[in-house]
């Protein structure tokens, strides 16, 4: 499987992951999280594959997860709901995810992404 970086091409941390990626010469698949957002077949298996708690998903410090009022709402939602909520708005998942034969990513820790090499 190739790797699959997904990101928001406006975001800082995008950019420096995506920049990180190319001088490494690590190959990967780019993928626009707003235009291409991932399904909730993609979402399940990578959540499942991460191993990280459903909440770590969430991108915490957007506009549409303060304006629904996600922080009070979480709680009370079922995984099911949680991953449908996070399938039908890219803006909803933080960001970049990196997904590879052996790992899933989600945001950019350098001293994580080393394993890639």
């Amino acid at each position: 499987m190739k790797n699959i970086f997904i990101e928001y091409p406006k975001c800082s941390t995008c950019k420096k992951a995506k920049a990180w990626l190319e001088e490494k010469n690590i190959n990967f698949e780019d993928r626009n999280i707003v235009e291409d957002t991932p399904t909730l077949q993609e979402l399940t298996e990578w959540i499942e594959k991460s191993g990280l708690d459903l909440k770590k998903w969430f991108n915490t410090s957007g506009l549409k997860y303060k304006e629904l009022n996600l922080k009070d709402k979480l709680g009370s939602m079922t995984d099911e709901e949680k991953i449908k909520l996070l399938a039908s708005d890219g803006k909803l998942i933080k960001r970049p995810l990196l997904i590879s034969d052996k790992e899933v990513y989600v945001g950019f820790k350098e001293e994580q992404w080393k394993a890639l090499i």
